[in-house]
């Protein structure tokens, strides 16, 4: 595809004839031949689309040899298969693929599409990353206090910065595994003393130095959970500290824990002690993709921009919790404890049974730890697997997709879980295509690779084709980690909200407590606002085009071996043993994912009426609103993580008050826009009723009229989403150009609302924030105004 594509000009040339006389009589027989002919052109011309309308409700026929779609429905609920979709998790995770080095994975994934009639090719960009050469951690200590001799200070403990093989996991033995580091760390070698930080969101930064600890110089250890973990090494960067080492928590695994008895991997499903999360160390909140060539697509010989504040400068590394129990005992009485913090600081301290005390340090002057950081850093081909199913209306585009490589050798869950669903669902489509079928709209597949390291090639292919998105993108479909355990859970643009109830009540539960049980009837019902950390982020925060990304999670509250099993996240161990015995025994939800998956396609491209809803979206922002509103008050309701990620507002600029009254406005713009959406809701709703009745021929003009009716009110529908699009970006990070969602800035993976109005009121900048009150009310009179 062309990024410029656009419908071809036939160019005609005109030669004017010799003037010639006719009688009165040839003339209107002319006439009428001409006027004849061309009456039945236009109906000939006109009529070609009309036959893609639906003769009666759930018997919908793109073109006569196309099939129904109860059969097409039908397709896409019996092919998915166990056995396949364990054939392809072995495929995927049978050695390392991170990013850059998986071709052969992207030629194999081009061939079984290719193989099913889904065509397909390879998008390639040259993206700068880094792969890794060395690390170290050591404890040392000087037990001559003192004296500033090199020799007085011995290695207390050396991290061994590997996670065990395990006779059970084959996948854990590989000769070229991959070591443990962090995407985007910058090298060095540094030797400090060192503070835990608890997880290192700006307010944890903020109690340190209320606390008056020391933090420039200093290497910091922070747990990982709350925030994106590129953040807490910007902020650790932005004081001065020189290094951040990060573990995870057992705390924060649930009941899943040996504090609780339960047994570890591969044993049991609690965590295994050497479990390192590997991961990408971006600013995710400033921008993703690759660093050096923000807003444009890395293509060979395009212009490189420094990446100074987009990625960090100090090293950091990631560690298992069994490597972190010495260094955070090392500081057991020195500085103040957790509990001499705040009450934030005493949540999920599951090292306590190891004798770990939570002090916070800095350490005694006789402790230092060395880290050692050694990154190779290259501009490499990345490749992307892009797949298309041309649609009668190639002006109406639905995306959908998943990453494909992992930074370890594994990845059954993250990622590979949805890519052995995006395969059952394009072999189910293949098995459609077979028997004759063609959808009303393009459907467009996805194989993305880099996603690991900062949604690089997702990022880089949305940057490219953005012309061509901004025209006929309608919805972006994402799977990332779709299966590891029982539990459903979304995030979607309100937009698409009302589908999702739709589809999860046609899927069969795969663990049936009652006959019948579907998806939707296990499900909680919360869907929540988009955020970042995976590769729909383009598509909604800088496109514009209405996202949605879900999978099943495991239940935190049931330490079981079913359904309670911690997921081992970016370690070795999220391997096709840990998936088959533990993550999805059976492969029962891969194939629940993949019929979800296909069919909520099947239903955004087959549906003449594209089955969005503008007035749950409307209903959404007058909520969003209200809730920022509350805060002016001091009376709303967030999440505690999220709070505690926010920075501290030093000092206020502008008028509250009249901040406070500017709020009328925006209830205003809503009430607007929800009126709107009401109406053209209930057209679209009168629309798919007309669609779904026989229509006679010889009523072509009805016929022709409804055709035209329903172009219109699906046009609107598809660039709704758009009309939310600020050109300029908000403020600090113009990348994110979405006013109403974008990744949390001091939260990187949760999404904020009005992030532009809430940073702003954060900070106490009530002169930025007035400004962002009339940007949102502007966009919704647009919106509103685009429904009509």
């Amino acid at each position: 595809m062309d990024s410029n594509e656009q419908t071809p000009l036939i160019a005609t040339v005109r030669v004017r004839p010799p003037r010639q006389r006719y009688s009165h009589n040839v003339v209107r027989r002319f006439c009428t031949i001409a006027l004849g002919s061309s009456l039945i052109a236009l109906t000939v011309l006109f009529l070609l689309p009309v036959a893609f309308l639906p003769g009666h409700h759930n018997h919908y026929r793109p073109r006569p040899k196309s099939i129904a779609f109860e059969k097409l429905q039908a397709i896409i609920l019996d092919t998915p298969k166990e056995e396949k979709a364990q054939e392809w998790s072995k495929y995927y995770t049978s050695g390392p693929h991170l990013a850059g080095k998986n071709y052969s994975q992207a030629v194999w994934t081009q061939e079984r599409w290719d193989e099913w009639g889904i065509k397909s090719g390879i998008v390639a960009y040259d993206v700068y990353i880094n792969y890794p050469l060395d690390h170290r951690l050591a404890l040392y200590e000087n037990k001559k206090k003192g004296k500033g001799d090199v020799d007085s200070w011995k290695v207390k403990f050396e991290a061994s910065l590997v996670e065990d093989v395990l006779e059970e996991d084959p996948t854990t033995g590989l000769e070229d595994s991959i070591p443990t580091f962090h995407g985007y760390s910058a090298s060095g070698n540094v030797t400090a003393p060192y503070v835990y930080v608890n997880y290192g969101t700006y307010q944890d930064f903020e109690d340190l130095i209320n606390a008056n600890i020391s933090l420039a110089g200093k290497i910091a250890i922070a747990k990982y959970g709350g925030i994106f973990r590129g953040l807490k090494v910007k902020r650790a960067q932005e004081l001065g500290m020189v290094g951040t080492i990060l573990f995870t928590d057992p705390g924060d695994d649930g009941l899943a824990t040996e504090e609780n008895n339960v047994t570890t991997y591969p044993k049991g499903p609690a965590r295994n002690p050497s479990s390192v999360q590997r991961g990408s160390a971006q600013f995710l909140s400033v921008a993703p993709g690759d660093p050096t060539t923000p807003g444009y697509p890395s293509k060979p010989g395009v212009p490189r921009q420094p990446v100074e504040g987009v990625i960090p400068s100090i090293p950091s590394i990631p560690i298992s919790y069994v490597d972190a129990i010495p260094i955070l005992k090392a500081l057991n009485g020195h500085g103040p404890s957790s509990k001499d913090m705040n009450q934030h600081w005493e949540r999920n301290q599951g090292l306590k049974y190891k004798g770990v005390d939570y002090n916070v340090g800095p350490s005694p002057d006789d402790l230092v730890l060395n880290l050692v950081n050694e990154q190779e850093y290259v501009t490499t081909p990345l490749w992307n697997v892009i797949g298309i199913i041309n649609g009668t209306l190639p002006d109406e585009v639905i995306v959908i997709g998943n990453h494909r490589d992992a930074w370890i050798a594994g990845g059954a869950g993250d990622p590979n879980s949805g890519s052995a669903a995006l395969n059952e669902v394009a072999r189910s489509f293949g098995v459609a295509l077979s028997q004759g079928w063609k959808p009303l709209r393009t459907i467009v597949l996805a194989s993305w690779d880099g996603e690991e390291y900062g949604l690089v090639g997702s990022t880089e292919w949305v940057e490219e084709y953005l012309p061509w998105l901004s025209h006929a993108n309608v919805a972006y479909v994402n799977l990332d980690v779709a299966t590891v355990g029982p539990t459903f859970h979304a995030s979607a643009s309100p937009l698409l909200n009302r589908l999702l109830y739709e589809v999860t009540s046609l899927i069969p539960s795969p663990n049936q407590t009652v006959p019948g049980q579907t998806l939707g009837d296990v499900w909680d019902g919360k869907i929540r606002t988009m955020g970042s950390g995976s590769d729909f982020t383009a598509f909604q925060d800088y496109a514009g085009v209405p996202s949605i990304d879900f999978g099943f999670g495991p239940n935190p509250e049931d330490p079981g071996n079913t359904g309670g099993a911690v997921y081992q996240y970016h370690s070795n161990y999220d391997s096709y043993y840990w998936m088959n015995k533990y993550g999805d025994p059976g492969f029962h939800y891969h194939v629940a994912t993949a019929k979800l998956f296909g069919l909520f396609t099947a239903k955004l491209a087959e549906t003449p009426v594209i089955p969005l809803n503008a007035t749950d979206y409307a209903i959404a922002l007058e909520g969003y609103i209200s809730n920022v509103e509350s805060k002016l008050s001091g009376t709303a309701e967030e999440d505690e993580m999220e709070v505690r990620a926010r920075p501290t507002p030093i000092g206020s600029k502008g008028d509250i008050e009249d901040l406070k009254l500017s709020f009328k406005k925006l209830h205003k713009a809503a009430k607007k826009l929800k009126k709107a959406a009401q109406a053209h809701d209930a057209w679209a709703t009168e629309l798919a009723e007309q669609a779904g009745q026989d229509i006679p021929w010889w009523k072509w003009y009805s016929k022709l009229k409804l055709y035209w009716n329903i172009r219109k009110v699906n046009t609107r529908y598809k660039f709704l989403e758009r009309q939310f699009l600020y050109p300029k970006g908000l403020d600090g990070r113009p990348w994110f150009k979405h006013i109403i969602f974008a990744p949390g800035l001091w939260t990187g993976y949760a999404g904020a609302v009005f992030p532009g109005l809430v940073e702003a009121i954060d900070a106490k900048d009530y002169g930025v924030a007035q400004k962002w009150v009339g940007i949102i009310e502007s966009s919704l009179f647009k919106a509103a105004g685009s429904l009509k």
